[in-house]
């Protein structure tokens, strides 16, 4: 079992939900069962799985967690892309957002293949 927390990857899509969830907080209202929903189950996938994959038993494991976590940093992705064009986000807020999520997501690319050539 290894502890999900000494990941530089796993504390800065930690720090990514903190953000996210600030950021959310100031959409429309009408958005709360929807969009605001969508985006805060999506970035709050990204650190648990990393978790959850880390008290796995395999290294196999692991990886199809990282896996999961990379799938839900591109849903997030365009979730923000979308709030971008919608105007419910600005346009410096949202740069600095996908730029730490494509950050987050070339992390998660590399613990990948760093783990697989282990394998």
């Amino acid at each position: 079992m290894i502890d999900y927390r000494k990941y530089i990857v796993w504390q800065k899509s930690h720090q990514l939900v903190l953000d996210v969830y600030t950021i959310t907080s100031n959409f429309p209202k009408t958005e709360q069962f929807n969009l605001i929903s969508q985006i805060n189950r999506a970035v709050v996938s990204i650190p648990t799985n990393i978790a959850e994959g880390c008290g796995r038993e395999t290294q196999k494991e692991l990886i199809r967690f990282l896996y999961i976590s990379s799938g839900s940093a591109h849903e997030l992705e365009y979730l923000l892309f979308l709030s971008a064009e919608l105007n419910y986000l600005e346009l410096e807020i949202s740069k600095k957002i996908l730029s730490n999520i494509d950050e987050i997501k070339r992390m998660l690319a590399s613990l990948i293949s760093k783990i697989s050539s282990t394998l």
